[in-house]
């Protein structure tokens, strides 16, 4: 499939870029993108969250009144789980949430969150840029040109372009990373995903 090019103004350059097949029109999986984005989703978790256990807690190991008598249920901790201050029964405990995906399934689920952005019209082409400084002005004057302002919108450039991400860092709803950065979760994420040709040339490369 071809699309056309067009300049940082919004305006047509008159030349198109074919899309690989095999990247940008495959049969989706929608397996392969719920694994692949439950991993980066599980990978963003800190896993530091502790509640403290009745060893844990600190407190008098007092007991509390007589065994019998009372008329009430037997108490012999203030730090049991049942009292105001007590410990937690099987509370949370520090843990790492990542599990493993093949880098096969990976690939599969990138190629079909492309294939459907494409098929919903969704990716745009832009000649390859730079920006002679870090200014956010002009990373805004660049989504107002593609009337991207207010999208969610992922631009990829070919390579990390500094005076790119730096102008972009503090818009909101935008995000720019160099092909070999975007997951699956970030293609679906946008709205609208804006390549460079360099970027297409090489995200086809890393995923031929």
């Amino acid at each position: 499939m071809e699309l056309s090019i067009y300049n940082i103004q919004g305006k047509e350059t008159g030349k198109k870029v074919t899309l690989s097949k095999e990247v940008f029109a495959i049969e989706p999986n929608d397996h392969s993108i719920y694994l692949d984005v439950k991993q980066y989703l599980a990978n963003q978790r800190q896993g530091t969250h502790k509640a403290k256990e009745k060893n844990e807690v600190s407190g008098t190991t007092k007991k509390l009144k007589k065994q019998k008598g009372t008329g009430g249920a037997r108490a012999g901790s203030m730090k049991s789980p049942l009292f105001v201050g007590g410990g937690r029964v099987f509370g949370p405990r520090p843990r790492d949430y990542f599990f493993k995906v093949n880098k096969k399934t990976k690939t599969l689920a990138r190629k079909s969150a492309l294939s459907y952005k494409l098929k919903e019209d969704n990716i745009a082409v832009l000649e390859d840029f730079n920006f002679d400084l870090p200014k956010t002005k002009t990373y805004l004057e660049l989504l107002t040109n593609l009337s991207l302002v207010g999208k969610k919108t992922l631009v990829v450039t070919a390579e990390l372009n500094e005076n790119v991400y730096l102008s972009g860092r503090n818009v909101p709803k935008t995000s720019v990373k160099p092909a070999s950065d975007i997951s699956t979760y970030d293609i679906l994420h946008a709205d609208r995903v804006v390549f460079t040709v360099g970027a297409i040339e090489k995200i086809e490369g890393i995923l031929s």
